[in-house]
């Protein structure tokens, strides 16, 4: 009988890492071709007509273990193409440093669709939305060129993108479909007719940085809403617009304002939603109703339309990768770590009742394949975890253990001026002196995201992005020091993606500017150095055992941001998934044996 210890921690699941050497493994060229037929309005693979029905999985969202029991439900519900997002931050996460691992092993992502018969249509972006911290882009962007205009024309943005596609696109070029892959498809951008720019020059180069190594091997689009496609779409590149269900009428509305631009070739919803995203503080997870969804689907399929259903499996934000939306002052709402999308395949992977309704759908236009139908995957059940406190942040010695070097300037420096990615940011700057009111008010003109105030260790309040609150009344006499631990609660991936995070901008006393600040990064990218922080207080509580360090308060968030532990055993060999409930806890991150599950 195995036992496994599984240690949790406050802030989950081991992914192995696996590299395949797949470039030697493709099948031998024999002409093959993915082309075009604008006369007829078809997509010809191999000289035959063919109209795809594709699903969405992004590998990122999935331990590497489960992509090919997800791609095998695939392709049972009747899909016979995969769509997949390609994150440049994950593959990319520091200049110069690269990952082709584990996760972001994306080659043997798509050796393993090859496999299950399914073809793939790729979306390298390089700005990818999805839901995802800065819509894909490296964090790291923003510390080399902290003026860099994202997703236009920009010299500096132009010089990194042609740097990173020519380590992806080459590595994939074999992968296409003309090279003896199945990628038959790659995107140009994503959904740029809602981006304000509008820069034709950028997409036109775009366009030929990515044909330079398609080469004809597999088929350029676009994807933007309906009525977009002025902005959003790039000359000898075929458009595809993006919608839910909706009525016959409304539909139709949309393929004939798109026929306006684009008179001849294949239809494309390049985006098809069978479900939708949730945020922070929404009310409950969203939910979409099937009957429209199959209605509108059999419909299109039809007419040959060529469907991508986003999400067909929508998977996990792991770690600090989940973005956010904004829509100005008091409407930033960050995105959820679950991405389930209420898609046919649930976050742990199972199959809906929307699964077997799409399935049934998929079946009236094309084969099925003789691949078992997928049945719920049993789970385990493990008994509750005390977490018991170890320390706050507000102690020094956890402090100096897992923060970063303090760093001084006049003037608060943000998360990407400090090179930091994600966690949290203490600022920390002494109050004047003289003041004669009581209280005191504290203005921070730009908190990204949420600041957690204390004066000394007095928990004083909190500022909030997302509820427009960026004053709090200070009581004079609590304190000298004011301390501040911005939190980044995921950076905007829709719209203008230059969200940079931590304070954003001056401080004030009353109407007086606090300057000389000191800050320390706490990124929480290195478990490790909290496990021997963890160890060294073990042992010290075990030689001192009067000695506490973490004081009784009436409420959590008074002690300031604390790390809590605990542990359990899994004393079985049929190892399952399960989930984790942390019902009555507060804000957090939660890793097990180092890894970041999420917020």
């Amino acid at each position: 009988m195995a036992i496994l210890k599984r240690t949790l921690l406050y802030i989950s699941v081991i992914a192995t890492a696996f590299s395949l050497s797949y470039g030697q493994r493709i099948l031998e060229n024999q002409k093959r071709s993915f082309t075009i037929d604008y006369d007829n309005n078809t997509f010809l693979l191999d000289g035959k007509p063919f109209q795809y029905i594709s699903g969405s999985f992004h590998y990122f969202r999935a331990l590497p273990e489960s992509w090919e029991k997800i791609l095998k439900a695939m392709r049972a519900a009747g899909l016979n193409a995969v769509t997949t997002y390609v994150e440049w931050s994950l593959h990319n996460p520091k200049e110069g440093v690269y990952n082709w691992e584990g996760m972001g092993n994306i080659e043997r992502f798509v050796h393993l669709a090859q496999v299950e018969d399914l073809y793939v249509i790729l979306r390298p972006g390089p700005y990818i939305c999805a839901e995802r911290d800065m819509g894909g882009f490296p964090y790291w962007l923003l510390n080399k060129y902290p003026g860099i205009q994202l997703r236009t024309n920009d010299v500096a943005y132009l010089r990194e993108v042609r740097t990173w596609y020519a380590e992806l696109l080459s590595r994939l070029e074999p992968y296409l479909y003309g090279n003896g892959g199945p990628i038959i498809m790659v995107q140009v951008e994503n959904e740029y007719g809602s981006f304000y720019a509008c820069d034709h020059k950028y997409m036109k180069w775009l366009r030929d940085e990515t044909a330079r190594y398609v080469r004809g091997n597999a088929v350029l689009f676009t994807n933007n809403g309906p009525g977009l496609t002025t902005c959003g779409g790039v000359d000898n590149v075929i458009s595809g617009l993006d919608f839910g269900a909706g009525s016959t009428e409304e539909i139709n509305g949309f393929w004939n304002e798109l026929r306006k631009q684009q008179p001849k070739g294949p239809l494309i919803n390049a985006e098809y939603y069978p479900g939708w995203l949730t945020h922070w503080q929404d009310p409950e997870m969203a939910r979409v109703s099937i009957e429209p969804v199959t209605k509108s689907l059999r419909e299109m399929l039809a007419a040959k339309v060529n469907v991508n259903i986003y999400m067909f499996y929508g998977g996990t934000n792991f770690g600090f990768t989940a973005g956010a939306n904004e829509a100005g002052p008091g409407r930033f709402v960050p995105d959820i770590t679950s991405y389930d999308y209420d898609a046919p395949l649930d976050e742990s992977g199972d199959p809906t009742p929307k699964y077997f309704a799409i399935r049934k759908v998929i079946s009236e236009f094309f084969p099925m394949p003789n691949s078992p139908i997928p049945r719920p995957a049993r789970k385990m059940s493990l008994p509750s975890v005390v977490l018991k406190p170890v320390d706050s942040l507000l102690n020094k010695m956890l402090l100096s253990a897992i923060g970063s070097p303090a760093i001084n300037a006049r003037d608060p420096l943000t998360f990407e001026a400090m090179n930091q990615y994600s966690g949290l940011v203490l600022y920390e700057a002494v109050l004047p002196s003289g003041l004669k009111t009581d209280p005191i008010k504290l203005t921070v003109e730009n908190i990204h995201d949420k600041g957690y105030v204390y004066v000394d260790t007095t928990y004083v309040g909190t500022l909030s992005r997302q509820n427009a609150i960026n004053t709090l009344p200070i009581t004079l006499g609590i304190g000298e020091k004011l301390r501040i631990f911005v939190e980044n609660e995921g950076r905007v991936n829709f719209g203008t993606p230059n969200d940079f995070k931590g304070i954003v901008g001056d401080v004030f006393i009353n109407t007086q500017k606090l300057q000389n600040w000191t800050m320390i990064g706490i990124p929480l990218d290195n478990v490790g150095k909290i496990h021997e922080y963890i160890n060294r207080k073990s042992l010290l509580e075990k030689r001192y055992p009067s000695k506490r360090i973490i004081p009784k308060t009436s409420s959590p968030v008074q002690r300031g941001p604390t790390i809590f532990q605990g542990t359990f055993d899994i004393a079985r060999i049929d190892i399952m998934d399960t989930y984790l409930d942390p019902t009555g806890w507060g804000k957090g991150v939660v890793f097990i044996n180092g890894f970041n599950l999420g917020r």
